[in-house]
């Protein structure tokens, strides 16, 4: 007994150490998605009061009257052409997304595949632009756009932005871990650069593509101060654009803010739910740790 006393006793308190790891774990976990939760409640909150229960001293977790009318309000509002932004927004990140993932996924695949002596050059040029801010290339890129006269259009609101020297810089460090045995044995069966790309390493990499689709999709969906410049004429506001023309200088119509933001956050939230399996396992996948 004595012999196994110490080991017993060691493995008693391993264990309740194992314990109350778990339990602070999950009460970190708790607390961090109740505070993530809480500007979604928020938004729910105030989409379904009234103008006076948003804005009066006495809070109430909940309205007293659900007012389902302020959906209606939202889309009747003949001042913010909300049906439209919807589409506009929904059109704009699917092209948006599926151009970045064309393009930054071939120059991605160059950079890492294809022999070339000023590649190393190429792809230093590329992580130079990450270094220019924004503010810098804004106006070149509106005056360009305004000359080719695409404002007011799809083209002026997608093809500014189809290539991302940041998503170049990823899809690159994630061809430079795929296994290269798959694409020589592609090459002995006769495909090319184009071939071995498209039929091998596009299907085996789905993951990391739908990684990449969600936040660039996301990323579209959200941006707002270029499609403000470039969107002049109401039929071709996005959904954030339209949402600032809630609140002008003479009035703030909360309710409508707020219903209008809850449905703007709706698909945002499907594709999340729907690629958020694939979000991770292809974040996992970029080969940057830390």
């Amino acid at each position: 007994m004595t012999t196994t006393t110490p080991e017993i006793r060691e493995t008693k308190e391993r264990r309740n150490r194992g314990v109350m790891g778990s339990a602070g774990l999950y009460i970190a976990t708790g607390v961090a998605a109740f505070l993530f939760l809480i500007p979604f409640y928020l938004i729910v909150r105030n989409a379904l009061s009234t103008d006076a229960e948003i804005t009066g001293e006495h809070w109430k977790l909940f309205p007293t009257d659900i007012q389902w009318s302020n959906v209606g309000d939202v889309w009747n509002d003949t001042s913010v052409p909300f049906a439209r932004s919807m589409w506009n927004s929904a059109v704009v990140a699917v092209l948006h997304t599926t151009g970045v993932l064309l393009v930054c996924s071939l120059a991605g695949y160059a950079l890492a595949r294809i022999p070339y002596k000023h590649s190393n050059k190429i792809f230093y040029a590329v992580l130079g632009t990450l270094m220019v801010p924004t503010a810098v290339t804004f106006v070149p890129s509106f005056v360009l756009v305004s000359s080719l006269g695409w404002v007011d259009s799809y083209r002026g609101l997608i093809i500014p932005g189809l290539f991302s020297g940041f998503t170049c810089f990823l899809f690159r460090q994630y061809f430079l871990g795929f296994p290269k045995e798959l694409e020589e044995a592609a090459r002995v069966d006769g495909l090319g650069y184009w071939g071995a790309y498209w039929r091998v390493v596009v299907p085996n990499s789905l993951n990391f593509f739908a990684a990449i689709a969600t936040i660039t999709f996301i990323s579209g969906w959200n941006s707002f101060l270029w499609p403000l410049v470039i969107g002049q004429d109401p039929n071709a506001w996005t959904v954030q654009v339209a949402l600032s023309n809630y609140t002008t200088a003479q009035t703030v119509v909360f309710h409508q803010i707020f219903m209008a933001t809850a449905i703007s956050i709706l698909p945002l939230l499907f594709v999340f739910l729907f690629l958020q399996r694939w979000l991770v396992q292809g974040i996992a996948q970029t080969g940057i740790k830390g």
